[in-house]
Order: structure tokens, then C-alpha cells, then sequence
């Protein structure tokens, strides 16, 4: 199999070469003003970005790291409290959990969707952990500590399924961070509130990234949180600046966190986007599942009535992914994993006492996923070539008929 061009996993030119002048501009009036941090520029994405997930407060930061740790601290999680969350997440989910001082207990994944499986975290309420008699608070049986936060992700760009999290959060009186880095515009249908809810607007507070790679990608390291809590905003504009409530005036010990003029302005360009580049990548999903439905031995994403999920990665599932990634290659077609080894098994949380086979669905889907290519401006002739890819590694005909049906954009 070959082809005469490659076919990247993900395409971060072709977007900026076609906004390259409104990004020129952020820089030039950048650097007529010369507020390189914080200021006007950050202000107006944070009043921007904030109507777009629904919230009242966004505090933009440095990275989705430093927003998830933020927010974390800012909710008063730490000093060994235990946060809840999944094993199959980028680490830095972990990362910010311990550097806010608290310590990861994971629960196990739901299988179609890839996020916090409501009823593990319900086992391990009930089973796992205890309620204090005399505090109230909900002990870790094992650990002796208590359970403080639940830090559902939401995985892919699917967002996990809140209202039963919440009303779990809610039962145990815990705070509800949600993990968004890869979820911007991803909405679920709350059947309690009757309504669709954007991802970053459910829990007390919401983390966001905007490495380039995401569906509102900087030029660089950005991060934001969203709440609807003005006294926790307070608190994470203090945190992401040495502490200081004004300048030279520091009422805790902070972080250098804060977010650049420059990637704020270049996010307001980007968010005026974002709608049609989503509905672009929702449309490459229907069209990928039109392709690959009837393929055998090929797990397809899941996408529950609740959810409104916007993409970020098109994962499927196979048995032999390494093959199948080499055959993909071989073809001038770009793949990637996310995320192969579980952070229960990884080198860096041994000291967490994990083992294989503690979280099964977790672990047997790390074995087995792949991520498609799937971005903005994704071609169909394109995908079809992606699609027959697959379907000569698992044994099949090229998709023909589908390939008509389909189109060849």
C-alpha cells in the first residue's frame, strides 16, 4: 500500500496558515501596548470564553495543569485528602491531584465510553470507604484518609456521564473538579436539570488546556478555569500570581501561573472558530462510522444519548493495534495512542501499591486503542483511505460501496 501523500494524524498548519493574519495582528497589537502578561487581552478571552462554556468566572492560567492544580487548591483539596479519578487520562490529571497535595485513588472506566464508570465509583464509596461518625467525611477504608474531590474526566471529548457523579458527590458532600482539557463545547443532557449542560460548567470548577493540539489550541502553553464560584475565581487569580490580591501585596504563597497577552489573543481568534471547526470534526465522525460500521474486529466510539461529544481524538479498538499502526504507516497514514499504559501501572505511581488487573476495563482497552486521524478540514477522500486501511489489516474488502455512498471530497 502506498499513496503519494501523507495523511497526517493531525494538521496544525493548514488552520494557522488560514488565520495567519488575524494572528499576525494579536502579536503587532501586542506589542503596541507591550502588556505581554495578563491585562486587557487576557480579560477579554476569560469574559469570552466564560459565555462559551456558560459559567460566570474563567481564569485563564498557564496550562491545563496549572488550572486543574489551581483549581484543586483553591477548593481546599489537599493536605492528603484523597481526590477520585481514572486511570486512563494524560498524567497530568495525577500530576495536579498530588501537587495540590492530595493523592489519587483511581476507580475504572465505563467500556463504551472510556470514562469514570459511575457505578465503580459508587462500589468504592460503598465498599472501599467508610463515613466518619463524628466529622461526617467519607474515609478511605485502606488508607485512612479522607475523600475530599471526584476528578471525572472528560475523555476523547466525550464528556463523562455527570448527573450520577454529582449525585454521588453531592450524597458524600464532595467536590466535583472536572477534568475538560480535551473537552471544549462537549455538552451533556442533564436528566435531572432537564437540559444540555456544556462540559466545564457541572462541577464547582472545570479545567481546561490549550496546547496547541486541542480543539482551541494556542501557539503555546494555555490553560483556563471556568466556575460559577467568585470566591474560588478570587482564589485562582491570586494562586496564578504569586499570591498577590495587588501587586506586591501577598495574601498566600502562589505560583507563577498566568496566562500571556499574546495566547489570549490568539484563543479570541481561535474561539470565533471553534463552532464550525467542531461541527467539522463531528461530521468526520459520522463519516468514519459510516465507513467502519460493519467491520469486524474493529471497536468504533461510543457516543451515549446523553453526550454531545466534539472529538478531540477518533479512538477505535483492535486486537493487535501495533500491526495495525505499522500497516497504517506503511500506507502514508498518520495514527497515534492515547494513552498506552494506565497511570496505575506506570513507573511514577508504584509507590501507589497498584497492580495489573486491578482496573481491568481500563488496562484491556490501553492494549487495544488507536487514535485515527481526526482534525479540522479532515478531506473524506481522505478518510476513505484511512478506512480502507483498516479494513485490509483486519482482513476485509476495501470499503467500495461505502466509498461511493461517502463521497470524495
Amino acid at each position: 500500500m502506498s499513496e503519494a501523500y501523507r495523511i497526517p494524524f493531525l494538521d496544525l498548519v493548514k488552520p494557522h496558515k488560514e488565520l495567519r493574519e488575524e494572528l499576525v495582528n494579536v502579536f503587532s497589537s501586542v506589542l503596541d501596548i507591550a502588556g505581554f502578561i495578563g491585562g486587557p487581552v487576557v480579560e477579554a478571552f476569560e469574559r469570552e470564553f466564560a459565555a462559551y462554556c456558560g459559567v460566570s468566572h474563567c481564569i485563564g492560567v498557564g496550562s491545563g495543569t496549572d488550572a486543574l492544580r489551581f483549581a484543586l487548591m483553591a477548593a481546599g483539596v489537599g493536605g492528603g485528602d484523597i481526590a477520585v479519578t481514572v486511570p486512563n487520562t494524560f498524567i497530568a490529571t495525577t500530576e495536579a491531584i498530588s501537587q495540590a497535595g492530595a493523592r489519587p485513588v483511581f476507580v475504572d472506566i465505563d467500556e463504551g465510553t472510556y470514562n469514570m464508570d459511575p457505578q465503580k465509583l459508587r462500589e468504592y464509596f460503598e465498599s472501599g470507604c467508610r463515613v466518619d461518625s463524628e466529622t461526617g467525611h467519607l474515609i478511605d477504608r485502606k488508607l485512612g484518609r479522607r475523600v475530599a474531590a471526584v476528578v471525572p474526566v472528560h475523555l476523547y471529548g466525550q464528556p463523562a456521564d455527570m448527573d450520577p457523579i454529582l449525585e454521588l458527590a453531592e450524597r458524600y458532600n464532595l467536590i466535583v473538579i472536572e477534568d475538560a482539557c480535551q473537552a471544549h463545547g462537549a455538552e451533556y443532557f442533564s436528566k435531572k436539570d432537564g437540559c444540555w449542560k456544556k462540559a466545564g460548567s457541572m462541577g464547582k470548577a472545570a479545567a481546561f488546556s490549550f496546547y496547541p493540539g486541542k480543539n482551541l489550541g494556542a501557539c503555546g502553553e494555555a490553560g483556563a478555569v471556568t466556575t460559577n464560584d467568585a470566591d474560588l475565581a478570587h482564589t485562582i487569580q491570586m494562586l496564578r500570581d504569586h499570591g498577590q490580591a495587588q501587586k506586591y501585596y501577598h495574601d498566600v504563597e502562589g505560583y507563577n501561573g498566568r496566562l500571556d497577552a499574546i495566547q489570549a489573543g490568539i484563543l479570541r481568534v481561535k474561539l470565533q472558530h471553534l463552532e464550525v471547526w467542531t461541527e467539522e470534526r463531528r461530521q468526520s465522525a459520522i463519516r468514519y462510522r459510516e465507513l467502519l460500521a460493519s467491520t469486524e474486529g474493529v471497536v468504533l466510539p461510543s457516543e451515549p444519548a446523553y453526550s454531545n461529544g466534539v472529538y478531540h481524538l477518533y479512538v477505535i479498538r483492535v486486537d493487535d493495534r501495533v500491526q495495525l499502526q505499522q500497516h497504517l504507516a506503511g500506507a502514508n497514514i498518520g495514527t497515534a495512542i492515547h494513552y498506552p499504559v494506565p497511570l496505575h501501572l506506570q513507573k511514577a505511581y508504584v509507590g501507589l501499591g497498584y497492580q495489573a488487573g486491578d482496573f481491568p476495563v481500563a488496562e484491556r482497552c490501553a492494549a487495544e486503542i488507536v487514535s485515527l486521524p481526526m482534525f479540522p478540514g479532515l478531506r473524506k477522500k481522505d478518510q476513505i483511505r484511512v478506512a480502507d486501511g483498516v479494513q485490509s489489516f483486519v482482513g476485509r474488502a476495501p470499503v467500495g460501496a461505502l466509498a461511493a455512498s461517502a463521497g470524495r471530497g
